[in-house]
């Protein structure tokens, strides 16, 4: 049986990287459109093209995706949203999904990719972790992301979690951004795109149905990033264990 999945999980995998690309290519010069308008609007655009694209991607490779908590962002108010991170296919569920305009943070090194690199760097503030300055300089990005009426998008793990808890440590950054910006944090809980394209699978895809939760606005009220990093940390490992199955 295991033979048989392997097997099946490379050859949905080839489907996975061509319709990937085939609709990358066909969204493409859409999406660089979006660089002649300014943002927020510019960057508005950029999310309902990439959600559109994503819909259709999403299902064409059997893992449709249900979306809850929308409701939680209220209109003309900015939020950091922390989302876990397990698995490739989360990084192009997080962005589109989220509405209204906002950017994630992201290595520098993708945007080196021809044609694929100028859609990631529409959609990110780019950092060097191995640079002070360039993480210094992210965060100032950041910070103005926020104040240009758009939301962030973070993964606090930082890479995947390829470890057997629920989640990883959570690195500082977004609760700092949040503490220093005064920005409510949303959490937000990817489901099953562990199962998809596990982390410690080299060329391999599953379909699965997925599910994305927007967890309760987390204000800052007060606390240091420390507790901040705790509070959102405990919501989001107490869902996830609850609704993982």
């Amino acid at each position: 049986m295991n033979v048989f999945k392997n097997i099946v999980g490379r050859i949905w995998a080839i489907w996975g990287i061509t319709s990937f690309l085939v609709t990358f290519f066909i969204i493409f010069i859409p999406s660089m459109i979006t660089y002649l308008l300014p943002d927020p609007k510019g960057q508005a655009l950029f999310i309902k093209i990439s959600r559109l694209w994503m819909s259709v991607w999403l299902r064409m490779v059997g893992c449709p995706l249900k979306v809850t908590g929308k409701k939680y962002f209220q209109k003309n108010t900015v939020y950091i949203v922390t989302c876990n991170h397990n698995s490739i296919l989360d990084v192009p569920i997080s962005c589109p999904f989220i509405p209204g305009p906002n950017k994630t943070i992201a290595k520098t090194s993708f945007a080196k990719t021809p044609f694929f690199g100028w859609f990631y760097r529409k959609g990110a503030v780019l950092v060097d972790r191995k640079s002070d300055a360039s993480r210094r300089k992210s965060f100032e990005d950041m910070k103005k992301v926020l104040s240009m009426g758009m939301h962030m998008s973070v993964y606090p793990e930082g890479t995947r979690n390829r470890s057997q808890e629920p989640l990883k440590k959570f690195y500082d950054g977004a609760f700092k951004l949040a503490v220093a910006t005064n920005t409510a944090i949303i959490p937000a809980v990817i489901i099953n795109t562990r199962k998809a394209i596990p982390a410690d699978k080299f060329f391999y895809f599953i379909p699965y149905k997925i599910t994305m939760h927007f967890l309760e606005p987390v204000p800052v009220n007060g606390q240091t990033s420390d507790q901040l990093k705790e509070n959102v940390f405990e919501r989001m490992k107490n869902f996830y264990v609850q609704h993982q199955h």
